[in-house]
This record gives structure tokens, C-alpha cells and sequence, in this order.
């Protein structure tokens, strides 16, 4: 079911129907848009207040329908126009404010739509706006006007109109009228004339002419054009002589009256178009009949199409006239003295044109809504049933195209186009690489930075999808409708993680025997530790990096132990001898840390202990020195750690006093290390691939906060393995140390191959093919998103598919059957006789053949078949002739001779028959040829190259079309051998073109080229390190690469070199400040030289061994020369020592002196301390100082330390990587303040900040060479013939290069010649001259021909030459499409005629004020009248002018120009800015004057009116003037001849009587006398002037003059010269 619409106009009635109901809500549309919506509605309410209503608004609502509402303003007014409140009025007579109305649907706007006129000329306005003045007449830049239009509303389906209301409910109403400028009035603009005509007689009085044509034609209301002939009378050059005739007589023939049949022909006419011919020419009856083949349509509307055409022979007649050169008329006899002109002839009778029926109208260009809102269209075609003979009617357009879908509402939205990618491929190193470098690396083992690569394809995006998901699967579509975006990116960066690197600290000191947990203590087997750092690691996770600590089984352990700290030993009895000291005890960790007393497992040691205090002249010992190094770091079989610490003798004991003790008590040895030599730490296999927990099924699939496909569990083998052994128990090893064997992990997800859907079958031919041809093939393709992994499914096979198209049509074989030729028809006898020729049926005549169409099987076609595929028409007229007695007779031509080659020529012969040999006419030969003689055919054709090579083209292998993966893209062949091409013109032995396939297979010469293959830079390999660049301390050792050759031909370019052409590595070093150190042994006993019985104390001498050593990398030491070691560093090998006696006072060594501040402050001290051991005796020396201070000094007693970073070493890599994330390292230092270096622990002890970052990510960007897409296919040529033909392919950029990647090449268009092939085409000539048969003047025709040229595409290089006609096509249907007859006239002498059609002037655009008024410009031509005899003048016609619309004009201005003064006048013109003199176009009242007065005027004797419009003498005669300016009068100049100027000095005036006379009365200043002599008082001035200038001379030099000075003159000055001579202000 479907609306149907029933409307009419005004008053009629409007409704719908929905099948066959009628709706109630469609007659209040009814009503409410036919009643009358008046507004200003008055209401009286008395008669001071009224309600005032405004229009209704819009019908407004939700939906569409009877629901709508409709509002307007009500007020209340008075009467004198103001408003007031509602109270004033009566409020029962307000009217309504709201009303229900219809609301109009959105399509009901389909129905209807405004119609528009175009805008009517510009209409020039009587009034300014509101001035009440009329216009100025002189017009000055431009006026203004108004333009109307005319604005209805329509149907659309019939375009009837119906009332503006209905369509002001859709959109508001367009304007009607709108402003507009009229430019000043314009005159007629003519050229200047051209010169005269030779005169009309050659005797006698004549008359002559001259002419000029229109360049712009009146416009606005300018001046009309002026005449275009100016005539005059003229005389010949020699007189008439006597008696010679007055008139000259001219034979005059009318136009060719139309074709018509003769009389007797009427009765048999069937279907055929007939003519009642009678004398009366404008009384011609034209009887139409009905042909077979004429508009009659059946009840399905189809055409019956011609099945043959037949043409008809009638005859045609003109009139001949003898005319005198006065234009009458006067017996034919005069202009006819031998053979009269023809007045009949035969002709064929004109056939209009004739089309088939329309054919259905295609569908709508626009089927969907766009965003540029432009409408579509649609065709409808018809073809052509009777093509036009004998001038008749031409065919109308046999297509007609109309928009559609204009406003398209209702239509779908259109598709868009959008770009989407692929999954990523795997990351791949090896497309950074070079070639060389790719074949001597293991590219399996490559990591780091690499690049991935994806695909990008277009598909179409409809409305109706919600978002889509990037993996969305659409159909593919060609590239190139996407081409207006930006495709995505097809290649990223990318990393495969190399092997985890790891930068550890040093091991730590072995720790205690410790219980493997101190917590949970178990057992009395313990481990000794040692431990160290990662300072930095290649990833977040440091499970790839090697064991932190290794460990040593021991027995015994002890986590908590107790530590004394013992006081001052107190005597119990007086000031020496036994006593007992104080100790403090706490439990202490393994780390040192206060723990609580129940964690020592042990009793506490007891708080007190025994001890002594040394009694004058006891033995005094010292303290035990610390223990020694330990001899070995583990205990073995053979060996074991010892160590050892001693104490010296200070003191020796008195006669009376406790005596020392042994010389082995002075020595104690402990083991140390006496752990074994078995160091174990846990050791971690790789990672094993990530699997299902099957022993953990509760296990979520989310970890780490993150929804993953699954979570699995990866597992590594954990054991423990003994130094520089295999695995062991894992006992050996510490619980706590060992590493996870078990962690969660991201199964893989299984992934499923992802395609496509095929894209579109590609296009089949739409047209039909020739029989006989290869069958064409479509084809379509899809694409892989996502590639299967981890067991999904796998991706198909078949990603391209080929197959042939379906059976095409054949293309129907039609051909031309062509029917006998008829017998020669002649004009009917009864015609013939009518003229003054002899009654013999014979002469000129036509003859006709009838055409019919057959198909492949001669079946019977319509004509219209074979006018589409049957190629040329074959022509159905020729001319005939019927042998009259006089003519002549021959033979019947012969067989053309054989051809003996190219080049030669073949001939044929025939011979007077009869009494033809005897008669005179028939012996020229010129006129009746007895030879005819033609080329022989040639097939030998030359092949000429022509035009330059082609780019070299790389062999390619044969691709689907579409973009292949980066890797290709990569590898594709940029060098090496390819072809490149030249065009071949093949030329015959004329020297014209032909099919290049007769000389070459290709049309092309082809020949191997070569491309140079590009050269990457290279580099030598690295040299040796260099030594540390710190000779203490961290620095830095370098390596370098030199350059060996740059690139070339677009290689890789070489990395950023130094300014010695180098790349450099640099790594971290270290230089040992102390490779060589002073190692001391203990001081050995003090010895006193002792005397006789003297006592054994006091001051002696103690010695040690010294020896230089050198420590090796491992700890290490070795001895080595003296020499070695800083000498001044040298420690002392002897000393003096002290030995106190018995009765002297013993003291300890002093004790390590304190810090001083950190900042070695000025004015601060550092201590140090002793105490005493012994007592003295009394009346002994008493003890000295126990405390000892001495001021902190810089670099001398006080020292400050600062940290030292050395440089960064360069991005260090992984082995195997090329790019991509690696580190860079620096190393630490602590030096003094005064330049030493010492270990970092003494930073450390002054709490200096180490926040200094050793280690630092850093990136190496990769080399990416430039990504190409694939060469396009050749695109079609851009001449389908001719040698300028080009077929281009393109590509484009997908990946620019990056760093030392290769570069893009230049080259991402190629070019290719296209094989020349002959251009044919057909070539209109110009029009001949105007021809009459058998006349002299009177209407003839001018023709034109229509001929076959070939060129090469370049007529300037090229010039066409003719060839057979059927190579361009059908010869008869392009002479009906062009005009190439056209009737024209010739003047008999003394016609009064128009002359020729002037050329088109330039094209003139309407401007104002220089600026375009207009967009179309327009252009004039003309005819003048041709006046040959002044008799004739009444009869002639107007003369006429037209003119055209035109583009690409230009604003011209016109200026009136002048030239120069003679004898007071000069020639003034008008120019047009192009330099073209005019007449019209300069204002006339600006015009400038041609002659010039003086005033007042001259009429002194011998005076005239110069040129700067005063007056002057001539020739040989002085001016002089008065005082007021003007001439007095002229005198002669003496001696002046007619070649020789006058000197006003020399020469004497003659004195006019009227002068003497004049002088008192006007006297003057005159330097000269009357008769030309000077005057005495001009020398008296001249003397008294030079007089005076001397005297102001003299006078000026005598006061300028400058005074002595009696000062002496200062010293020379030194003279300046370039040198610098050591002064400082140079």
C-alpha cells in the first residue's frame, strides 16, 4: 500500500489517502492552509483601546499530524499607536493566542518546492533611497538598480503550481527582488576606418569606399553606432572613349529553389512526402504521408525501427537574370551569348531526422546522502532511426540528463571509507642490518631493538555499526578510496629481549657462623655468608641475574653473642698491685645490634675481673696489638688459617719488681678460617615455558589486578651447587637464600587465524567483446588480520581467487546490404523544355540504391543495428549522366598494369570512341584524360626510434596488487640489471605513421640497463683500547673506528663522526693510585746499648723489615723492587725506642689523634691521649702530659674528601643487540683534599651524601631504512595516440629512514613511453569562396570539405597528411553532423551589398571602475554597406552587427590621445587601453581642442601664435615685448639669411614710425637701440658691477686674514704609524 496525493489549486481540495481511507487530520491541513492569515487584526474594545494580533507562527509539535500547536502576540493598543496593559482592553473580546493546527510531515516536502526564475535585468531606480531628486544626468561610475525574479510553488511531480502557502510551511520564501548596478551608459565603440577602395570604374566618375566594424556594441542606454561606410566619388585613370557603351551588363542567378518530385509521380506515392508545386512559391502545399518507418507506437509504446532505406530523386530550378551595373533588369540575351546558364538540376529529396521513442530513465547517480548536498542525476537516451539527407531537419540531442535526489532526506547515509591494519608481525632484527652484515651475523642469536611491520587495507564503514573494535572483520576495498586519509603506520619499533645483564658489587666480608634463620634457630650446624648487590640490571626483574650470596657450612653457630666493655682496673690495696676491674655486659645480634639477654644462649660472663696495676719497678707490658691478617681464607687438609697479635716490653722490672714474662708469652696464635674450603651457593636453571597449574585449581585467571586470557605457572630447577663442582644436597645450602622455583605467569592465548572477507569480485567487462577473444578473468582477494597462534585455528590457503567472467554478449555482427543501383535520373522532360536548352533526355543526373541491414545470418535487421555496428554508412547517391549526341564516346577503361615494387606506379588506359575522335572538345585531354595512373601498394615500412629512453625498469616479480609484508617491501630489487624502453615510430614509404605492430612486436625498442646498486659507508674494525684516561681513578679507555669509504648511490649513511672522521666506544675504567705499597713488619725488641753494669733502660733502638708489594686483582700480594714504591712514602726501617727504668714513670702509646671538623675550620684542635701504666718511684721523675692538642690544618693535619664521578662511558649493548636499550656506566672515587686518592669508605665515614647514579638506562636508536610500497601498475597512457604519450607508475613512503637506516630514494615516479600509433582524426577546412555555377554574381555556395588526416599527436612537429578515408570513420554521418554547404553571394557590379562578416572583436568584459562587472564578457562583429553605384543607394540594406557571449575577457578603458602642433592644429583620437584608436568610448566633453588661439590674437606684422600660446615673430624677425609680457613688435634681424641664424648683437632693427611716437608716453628699460646697437650706459653698468666685485674681494680677504701668534710652537709629535710599538693603547 502506498500514499496517493490528490491536490488542487486555491479553492480545490487536498487530501490523502492511505489505500482507500480518507483521514479527518488531512482536512485540517485543508483548512488551515487555504484560510486567509491576516495580521494587525483590530478589535474595539471603546474607543480609545483595541487588541492587536500578530501573525501565527510555525505549527510546532513532537510528531508530525494534528497534534501541532500554533501561537501569535496579542496586545493591547491605544488608538494612537502605544502600547498599554491588558487591563484597558475587554478581555471577552481578546482573541484566541493558541490554536491547534497541523503540523506539516518531513516528506510532505518532497511534494512541493519553490521554483525560481532567473533574474530579470537590472532596472535603473528613478530615486536615491528616501531623496526626492532625480538622477544627475552625467553618469559617473555606476547606478543603481533592482532585479526581479518571479517565485512560485510547485509540484514537483508535475511542476503545476499551486498557492506560495504551502511551501512557505518548508522553507521561507526566496527574495523577488534584490539590488543590482548598472554601469554608465555605453556607446557603439567602432575601429578607425580603413583605407579607400580602388575606384568603382576604370573610367569615368566612379565612386569609392572605405569602412570600419563594430568592437563593442551600445549598451545601457549609450549612443548607437555611427555609419560603417564612408563613400566618395573617385574618377578612373583614363577617360571613356567616345561611344562606349554607359552600362555593363552582369548574368545574375537566384538561389536553388527546394527539391521537389515531379507532377506525374503524385498518383504513385505511397508513405512518401509530396510537394504541390505551382507558381506561386509561398503557396506550397507540403502533404505529409505515413512511412513504414514514421512515429506509430503499438500498445506496449515500442518503435517499429526502418528496415531499408530508400531515397527519391526530384529537381530543383533557379532563376537566371541579366542585370546592368545601374541594377536593372535587361534582356538575358545581353549576358548570354553562347551556352546559357542551368536552371534545373537534379536533386534528392531531403529527409529530416528521425529518433526513437525515450528509453527508460537510469538510476539516480546520488543514492545516498552526502556531505557536499549536491544532487544527483540521471540520463535517458534515444537513438537516431533515420539519420538526415539533403539538408534536411538535423537530429535533436539524443540524451537528456536531469538532477535527482536533490534534497535526498529520505536517502541512506553514504559509506565511508576508512583505513585498518593488520596484527603486528614478529619483531625482527634483521632488516637493520646491511647486507654484508646480515650474512656474517647468526641472525637467530639477534636481540634488542628491532623493527614489526603490519599491513594497512581500506574497507567501508556503514552508519548502522556500532564502534567498532580494531579487530572488526570488514570487506576489503581498493586503496584508492581511502586515499583523501592518512593510512596508519606499517612499521614500529620493537624490542627482543637479550640475555639479562646484571652489574654487581664486590663480595662482602665473610660474616659469623650464624643458624641459617637467627629466629628459628635449629640445630648446631650454621653457614658463614657473604653477600652482594645488584647496582644495576637490564630489566625489572632480577631473576636472571647471577647468585647474591654464597655460604659455608660451619659448626656451632652463634647468632647472638655477648659483648664486654671493661672499665679502669682498680687496685684493691693502695695504688698498684692486684686489683679487679669492672665489666659491662650486653647481647648483641650478628649485626651488632642490642638484643635482649635471654637471646645468648650462654651464661652472661661475670661483671668483674681480676686484674693487676704495675708497682714501681714491676715489668710493664703493653696491650696486645690486633690480631693479624688471617694466613688462609678456609681451612683445608693441608692447611689452616692462623693469625697472630703481640705485646712488647715497656718497662723492665727493678731489683725488687715483678718480673717479665716469657719471650713466647710476648706472642699469641688463634686458628682462623678454620671453616673448610667449601663454598656453595644455589644455582637457578632458565625459566621453563609458562603451563596450566594442575595442582592448583582454585587458581583465578586474574593477576595483578589484570584480566589476562590465563594464568599458568612457569617452573625452574633450583639446587645447590658447590664452587667449582656439581650439584649437592641442598642442605649444604641456606633455606633462606634460595630462590622461587615457582612463580604465577600469562598462559598464551590461543589465537585464532583472522580474515578478511573476500573483497568485491573485480569489474567485468561491461560492453561486449569480439568474438574470437580471450575471455576475460575477475578476480578478489582477502587479507590476514591475525595469524593463528598457540594451537588456534589455522589461516586458509586461498587468500586470492581468479575465475572467468560470465559469458559476455558477443558483439552482434551486423553488416550493410546494399541494393542495385537505380537507372540515372534525369529533371522531367517537361522541365527541360521549359529552359532554352534543346528538348534531348539527356545530361546530368542521380541515381540511388536502396540500404537494408542483415545479421550474422543475412536475417533482416533494423537499421539502427547497422548504424551502431556495421561501421561506415555506404553511400545511396551518385551523380550520372545520360550521353547526349554531342558528347563524348570511349572505351571502357583497362586492367591497371602489375605493380613492379614500392614505389612504382600501375596504370590504366582508354580511347576516343565513334565520331568522338573527330571533334575538337574531345581531343583535351585536360578535360577528357585517356590515363589514369596509381600508386602501388607498399608494405615495406621503416622503424625510427623517437623521443628519449625511459627510466630503467627493474624486473619485478608478478604480485597480487596488494601490499605484501615489510619484509618484501625490504628485499624488493632496487639495483641491479632491468630494461628500459624507447618508442618506435614506424613509418611507411610515404613517410606517414602507421600501427607500430607492423615494424615491432612491442611498438618499443628495449635494451638492458643497469642500476648502480647502493654503497653502504664502512667503517675499519675497532682498534685496540686505549690506556685509562685517569691515571688514578675512575676514567674512561676508548676505541675507535676510522671511515673507509662514504656512501654512495643512496647507501647507508655513515654513523655521527668526529672531526677526525672516527666513531668512538668508551667504556669505564680504573687506574690503582697504589698499585705498589710499603708493607711493615712488628718493630723488633728495643735494644739499649748498654755499658758496664749500667741498667738495661732508657733510650735505644728498635728496627722492622719493610718491603714493597704489589697487589694483584684478587687480593693477592707479591713482592717486588723497592723502586717500585713512592720513596717518599717510605716508612722508617728504625727508631728510637724507650725503655722507662725501674724508678721511672710508664706510660701507654699515644692513642689515635680525634677528628678534626669536616670542614677543617679554622682555630679548631685535634687531641690525643696516653695513660699512665706505671707509677714513678718517689722522688723520680714525675709522669708527663697525658694529653697532647694541636691545631687542625689543611692538608696537613686536617683533611677533607669529596666524591669524584668520572665521565659516562658510551650506550653499551647487549652482545647480540645492534639498538634498543642498553646502559651506560661511571665509576666512583673518593680523593682528599689533597689530590690523593683514598677509599671510599673514608667518605663514608665523614657521612658524605653518595647519591650519585653509576648506572643509567640509555637507548641506541635503530638504523630503520626507508619502507617503500610496491610500484602501482602502469597507469594508461595519457594520449590514446600520437608520440606524447606517458604511462606513469607511482609509489609511496611508509617508513622514513631513521638514523643510519638506508634513505628513500629519489625516485618514486617512473615514466614509459607508449607505443606511437597514428592519431586520426577528421579535419574541417575552411570555408572556399563564395561559388556560382554558370554565372557571374547572384546566390551561390560557399564549401568546406571534411577530410582524413593523420598526425603524431604534435602538429607543430608534426604536420598532418591526409590518408583514406577509413581510418577515421563513417565520412557521410560527420558531413551531416558538420555544415558543409553554405549559401553566400556575389555581388553583380553596381549592387548595393553587405560586405563581409567582420572578425570577431576581442572579447570586452563590462567593468566598473577597472573592476570586472561581470563574469561573460562579450564580443561584436559586423557588415557594412558596399555602395557601388550612387544610383542604387535606395535599394540598399541596413547594416548589421552581433554579437556572442565569451570568456577570459579583459576591462578596457578609452583615452583621448593628441599629437603634435602644426600650424596651430593637431590630430586628436581616441585609444582604446590596448593601443587600438576608436571612435566612441572617450567622453566627448573631455574631448581636447584640434585647433589653438593666442589671446589677445596676433595681429602685429610678421607675427604668429606659437606653440605655448603667445605670440611670436617669424623667420628672420626679434621679438620685443612689453612690459606686460606681450608683443610689442617684430623687427629684422640683420644679416640673417634663410640658412643662417641672426646675432641680436650685430644686427639693426628698422624703427616703426609709430615707435618714436610711443616712447614718452611707455617708457622702458631697453638695453638695445631702435636701429640694433647697445646702449653706452649697459658698458658704464658693466664696469661699475666688475669694480665692485673686486672691492668686496680685497675687503673679505683683509678681515679673514689670520693674526701672528707669539707662542712657540709645540714639540713634534710622534708620528702614528700601523707598527704597534709596544704601547699599551694600541
Amino acid at each position: 500500500m502506498g500514499w496517493t496525493m490528490t491536490l488542487k489549486d486555491d479553492f480545490g481540495v487536498i487530501a490523502w489517502a492511505h489505500g482507500s481511507r480518507s483521514h479527518v487530520r488531512f482536512l485540517v491541513l485543508l483548512w488551515f492552509l487555504f484560510v486567509q492569515v491576516r495580521s494587525d487584526i483590530v478589535f474595539h474594545m471603546d474607543h480609545q483601546f483595541t487588541w492587536k494580533t500578530g501573525q501565527w507562527g510555525h505549527c510546532v509539535g513532537e510528531e508530525c499530524g494534528s497534534g501541532g500547536v500554533q501561537t501569535r502576540t496579542v496586545w493591547c493598543v491605544h488608538t494612537e499607536g502605544w502600547t498599554t496593559h491588558h487591563s484597558h482592553c475587554n478581555h471577552m473580546d481578546k482573541p484566541e493566542s493558541r490554536r491547534h493546527c497541523f503540523k506539516v510531515c518531513d516528506w510532505h516536502q518532497d511534494l512541493f518546492e519553490w521554483e525560481l526564475s532567473a533574474w530579470e535585468g537590472c532596472v535603473l531606480l528613478p530615486f536615491f533611497s528616501n531623496e526626492l531628486k532625480l538622477r544627475t544626468t552625467e553618469c559617473i561610475t555606476a547606478q543603481h538598480g533592482i532585479q526581479r525574479r518571479k517565485v512560485q510553488c510547485v509540484r514537483t511531480s508535475n511542476r503545476t503550481t499551486v498557492t506560495s502557502r504551502i511551501c512557505d510551511f518548508f522553507s521561507q520564501r526566496p527574495p523577488v527582488e534584490q539590488a543590482c548596478l548598472i554601469p554608465c551608459p555605453q556607446d557603439c565603440v567602432v575601429s578607425d576606418f580603413t583605407s579607400w577602395s580602388g575606384c568603382s570604374k576604370t573610367c569615368g566618375a566612379g565612386l569609392q569606399h572605405r569602412t570600419r566594424h563594430v568592437l563593442t556594441t551600445p549598451m545601457y542606454g549609450g549612443a548607437s553606432c555611427p555609419n560603417l561606410t564612408e563613400t566618395r566619388t573617385c574618377s578612373g585613370p583614363v577617360g571613356c572613349h567616345t561611344g562606349e557603351d554607359e552600362y555593363q551588363y552582369s548574368l545574375k542567378v537566384g538561389a536553388w529553389s527546394e527539391c521537389r518530385l515531379p507532377h506525374h509521380k503524385d498518383g504513385l506515392l505511397n508513405g512518401r512526402t509530396t510537394v504541390d508545386f505551382s507558381s506561386n512559391k509561398q503557396n506550397n502545399t507540403i502533404i505529409h504521408a505515413s512511412y513504414d518507418y514514421q512515429h506509430h507506437h503499438d500498445r506496449h509504446h515500442h518503435r517499429k525501427y526502418p528496415m531499408s532505406w530508400e531515397l527519391e530523386v526530384g529537381y530543383q530550378t533557379r532563376q537566371v537574370r541579366c542585370t546592368r551595373s545601374d541594377g536593372k533588369n535587361t534582356m538575358l540575351s545581353l549576358c548570354t551569348k553562347y551556352n546559357p546558364p542551368v536552371t534545373y538540376q537534379a536533386c534528392v529529396m531531403p529527409r529530416d531526422c528521425q529518433t526513437s521513442d525515450w528509453l527508460s530513465w537510469s538510476t539516480c547517480s546520488k543514492t545516498c546522502r552526502s556531505t557536499d548536498l549536491s544532487p544527483g542525476y540521471r540520463l535517458r537516451s534515444r537513438v537516431v532511426t533515420q539519420i538526415p539527407m539533403s539538408g534536411g531537419k538535423q537530429c535533436p540531442a539524443l540524451e537528456e540528463k536531469e538532477a535527482c535526489n536533490i534534497i535526498g532526506d529520505l536517502l541512506p547515509n553514504c559509506p565511508r571509507y576508512e583505513w585498518r591494519t593488520t596484527d603486528w608481525d614478529d619483531c625482527l632484527v634483521s632488516p637493520l642490518l646491511s647486507k654484508l652484515d646480515r650474512r656474517l651475523a647468526n641472525v637467530a642469536s639477534l636481540c634488542g631493538g628491532g623493527v614489526q611491520t603490519r599491513k594497512t587495507y581500506c574497507v567501508q564503514v556503514f552508519d548502522d555499526l556500532t564502534p567498532h573494535h580494531r579487530k572488526e572483520v570488514a570487506r576489503p576495498v581498493t586503496a584508492r578510496l581511502c586515499a583523501g586519509q592518512e593510512a596508519p603506520s606499517a612499521v614500529k619499533n620493537c624490542s627482543i629481549p637479550c640475555q639479562h645483564r646484571c652489574l654487581l658489587s664486590h663480595w662482602s666480608p665473610w660474616g659469623a657462623c650464624l643458624h641459617d634463620s637467627c629466629k628459628d634457630p635449629q640445630g648446631k650446624k650454621g653457614f658463614i655468608k657473604r653477600r652482594r648487590e645488584v647496582l644495576w640490571a637490564s630489566g625489572s626483574q632480577l631473576d636472571g641475574c647471577p647468585h647474591l650470596v654464597e655460604s659455608i657450612p660451619c659448626e656451632d653457630p652463634a647468632c647472638y653473642l655477648w659483648q664486654l666493655r671493661r672499665g679502669e682496673c682498680m687496685p684493691a690495696n693502695g695504688t698498684c698491685g692486684p686489683g679487679t676491674v669492672a665489666q659491662s655486659v650486653k647481647c648483641v645480634g650478628a649485626e651488632g645490634e642490642d638484643v635482649p639477654t635471654t637471646y645468648c644462649p650462654d651464661a652472661p660472663p661475670p661483671t668483674q675481673a681480676p686484674c693487676a696495676v704495675a708497682c714501681p719497678a714491676d715489668c710493664v707490658v703493653s696491650v696486645w696489638s690486633s690480631w693479624s691478617p688471617c694466613s688462609h681464607s678456609c681451612a683445608s687438609k693441608t692447611a689452616e688459617g692462623r693469625q697472630s697479635r703481640t705485646r712488647t716490653v715497656l718497662a723492665l722490672p727493678g731489683k725488687e719488681g715483678k718480673e717479665c714474662p716469657a719471650a713466647p708469652a710476648l706472642e699469641e696464635w688463634r686458628v682462623c678460617n678454620d671453616h673448610p674450603c667449601l663454598v656453595f651457593y644455589w644455582e637457578a636453571s632458565p625459566w621453563g615455558p609458562c603451563i596450566n597449574d594442575t595442582l592448583d585449581l582454585n587458581r583465578t585467571d586474574v593477576w595483578n589486578g589484570a584480566t589476562t586470557c590465563a594464568v599458568g605457572i612457569q617452573i625452574r630447577k633450583v639446587t645447590c651447587v658447590k664452587m667449582n663442582g656439581g650439584s649437592v644436597m641442598s642442605k649444604r645450602c641456606p633455606d633462606s637464600a634460595r630462590p622461587e622455583s615457582v612463580r604465577p605467569c600469562v598462559l598464551p592465548c590461543v589465537k585464532d587465524c583472522v580474515v578478511t572477507p573476500f573483497s568485491e569480485w573485480s569489474a567485468c567487462p561491461s560492453t561486449c567483446v569480439p568474438e574470437n577473444t580471450t575471455s576475460a578473468t575477475q578476480s578478489r582477494y582477502r587479507t590476514i588480520i591475525q595469524k593463528s597462534a598457540n594451537g588456534g585455528q589455522e589461516c586458509p590457503d586461498t587468500l586470492y581467487e581468479e575465475r572467468e567472467c560470465d559469458s559476455l554478449p558477443i558483439c552482434p555482427i551486423y553488416r550493410w546490404r546494399i541494393h542495385k543501383w537505380h537507372a540515372c535520373t534525369l529533371v522531367p522532360d517537361s522541365v527541360q523544355r521549359s529552359s532554352s536548352r534543346p528538348s534531348e533526355t539527356c545530361g546530368n543526373g542521380l541515381e540511388t540504391r536502396g540500404l537494408s541491414c542483415v545479421g550474422e545470418n543475412d536475417e533482416a535487421a533494423n537499421l539502427t543495428e547497422c548504424l551502431r555496428w556495421a561501421g561506415p554508412l555506404p553511400a545511396q547517391i551518385r551523380a550520372c549522366r545520360v550521353a547526349c549526341r554531342d558528347d563524348c564516346t570511349f572505351t571502357s577503361w583497362s586492367k591497371f598494369s602489375e605493380c613492379t615494387g614500392c614505389g612504382s606506379v600501375q596504370s590504366r588506359k582508354r580511347s576516343l570512341a565513334g565520331r568522338s575522335k573527330k571533334k575538337e572538345q574531345c581531343l583535351n585531354e585536360a578535360l577528357y584524360p585517356l590515363e589514369d595512373k596509381q600508386a602501388c601498394p607498399c608494405e615495406e615500412y621503416l622503424s625510427q626510434p623517437f623521443g628519449n629512453w625511459s627510466d630503467c625498469v627493474l624486473r619485478e616479480p608478478s604480485t597480487l596488487g596488494f601490499l605484501h609484508s615489510w619484509m618484501s617491501h625490504h628485499e624488493a630489487k632496487e639495483c641491479g640489471q632491468g630494461l628500459r624502453y624507447r618508442a618506435v615510430a614506424c613509418i611507411d614509404q610515404h613517410g606517414r605513421l602507421v600501427e607500430p605492430t607492423l615494424c615491432t612486436d612491442t611498438g618499443y625498442m628495449v635494451e638492458v640497463c643497469h642500476i648502480p646498486c647502493p654503497l653502504d659507508c664502512k667503517l675499519s674494525d675497532w682498534s685496540a683500547w686505549s690506556a685509562c684516561s685517569s691515571s688514578c681513578g675512575g676514567g674512561l679507555k676508548v676505541r675507535s673506528k676510522w671511515l673507509r669509504e662514504k656512501a654512495f648511490n643512496g647507501g647507508r649513511p655513515c654513523p655521527k663522526l668526529d672531526l677526525k672522521n672516527q666513531v668512538n666506544e668508551a667504556v669505564p675504567c680504573h687506574s690503582e693510585c697504589r698499585k705498589y705499597k710499603w708493607r711493615t713488619e712488628p718493630w723488633s725488641i728495643c735494644t739499649i746499648n748498654t755499658v758496664g753494669d749500667s741498667p738495661s733502660c732508657g733510650e735505644g733502638v728498635q728496627s722492622r723489615k719493610i718491603r714493597c708489594v704489589k697487589k694483584g686483582p684478587s687480593g693477592e700480594v707479591s713482592t717486588v723492587e723497592d723502586n717500585q714504591c713512592d720513596g717518599e712514602e717510605t716508612p722508617p726501617r728504625a727508631q728510637v725506642c724507650f725503655l722507662a727504668c725501674d724508678s721511672d714513670c710508664v706510660m701507654s702509646s699515644w692513642e689515635p689523634w680525634s677528628s678534626c671538623p669536616l670542614q677543617c675550620d679554622r682555630g679548631s684542635e685535634r687531641n690525643r691521649s696516653r695513660r699512665i701504666l706505671r707509677l714513678p718511684a718517689v722522688g723520680s721523675v714525675a709522669c708527663s702530659e697525658l694529653m697532647q692538642s694541636e691545631s687542625c690544618t689543611l692538608n696537613s693535619t686536617c683533611f677533607t674528601y669529596q666524591y669524584k664521578v668520572s665521565e659516562w662511558s658510551t650506550c653499551r649493548l647487549s652482545e647480540n643487540a645492534i639498538c634498543g636499550q642498553g646502559a651506560r656506566r661511571r665509576l666512583l672515587d673518593c680523593f682528599r683534599s689533597d689530590g690523593k686518592l683514598v677509599d671510599l669508605q673514608k667518605c663514608e665515614q665523614f657521612g658524605l651524601v653518595k647519591d650519585w647514579r653509576l648506572v643509567e638506562d640509555c637507548v641506541v636508536d635503530c638504523p630503520i631504512s626507508c619502507v617503500l610500497s610496491d610500484w602501482s601498475p602502469w597507469g594508461q597512457c595519457s594520449h590514446t595516440c600520437g608520440s606524447q604519450g606517458r604511462s606513469v607508475r607511482t609509489r609511496r613512503i611508509l617508513q622514513d629512514a631513521h638514523e643510519e637506516g638506508r634513505p628513500c630514494p629519489n625516485q618514486l615516479i617512473q615514466t614509459k613511453p607508449c607505443p606511437i600509433r597514428p592519431c586520426y582524426m577528421w579535419l574541417l577546412s575552411d570555408w572556399s569562396p563564395c561559388t556560382i555555377e554558370g554565372a557571374e554574381c547572384g546566390e551561390g555556395l560557399r564549401r568546406r570539405n571534411v577530410s582524413c588526416i593523420i598526425h603524431k599527436g604534435d602538429w607543430t612537429e608534426s604536420p598532418p597528411a591526409p590518408v583514406a578515408e577509413k581510418f577515421c570513420g563513417d565520412k557521410i554521418r560527420k558531413e551531416i553532423q558538420q555544415d558543409v554547404k553554405q549559401p553566400c553571394f556575389v555581388p553583380c557590379q553596381g549592387d548595393c551589398h553587405l560586405a563581409e562578416w567582420s572578425s570577431w572583436s576581442s572579447c570586452q568584459l563590462t567593468c566598473v571602475e577597472g573592476r570586472s562587472f561581470e563574469s561573460t564578457g562579450r564580443q561584436s562583429r559586423s557588415r557594412a554597406v558596399i555602395i557601388q553605384v550612387s544610383e542604387n543607394q535606395d535599394t540598399c540594406p541596413q547594416q548589421v552587427f552581433e554579437t556572442q557571449p565569451c570568456k577570459g575577457g579583459q576591462c578596457y578603458s578609452y583615452q583621448w590621445r593628441t599629437g603634435g602642433w602644426s600650424n596651430n592644429e593637431r590630430a586628436v583620437w581616441c585609444q582604446r587601453s590596448d593601443g587600438v584608436v576608436v571612435t566612441g568610448g572617450c567622453f566627448a566633453q573631455k574631448r581636447p581642442s584640434m585647433i589653438r588661439h593666442c589671446h589677445p590674437p596676433c595681429t602685429k606684422p610678421f607675427s604668429h601664435c606659437t606653440s605655448s600660446g603667445v605670440c611670436g615673430c617669424e623667420k628672420g624677425y626679434t621679438e620685443v615685448m612689453t612690459t606686460h609680457g606681450f608683443l610689442d613688435y617684430c623687427t629684422r634681424t640683420p644679416g640673417v639669411d634663410a640658412n643662417k641664424k641672426a646675432d641680436v648683437k650685430t644686427s639693426s632693427g628698422r624703427l616703426k614710425p609709430s615707435q618714436a611716437r610711443d616712447w614718452p608716453t611707455e617708457w622702458t628699460l631697453r638695453p638695445v637701440d631702435p636701429d640694433g646697437r647697445v646702449k653706452l650706459w649697459v658698458y658704464a653698468v658693466t664696469a661699475v658691477g666688475f669694480i665692485l666685485i673686486l672691492f668686496i674681494i680685497a675687503f673679505s680677504f683683509l678681515l679673514c686674514k689670520p693674526a701672528k701668534t707669539t707662542k712657540t710652537s709645540p714639540p713634534p709629535q710622534k708620528p702614528l704609524t700601523l707598527a704597534y710599538d709596544g704601547d699599551i693603547d694600541m
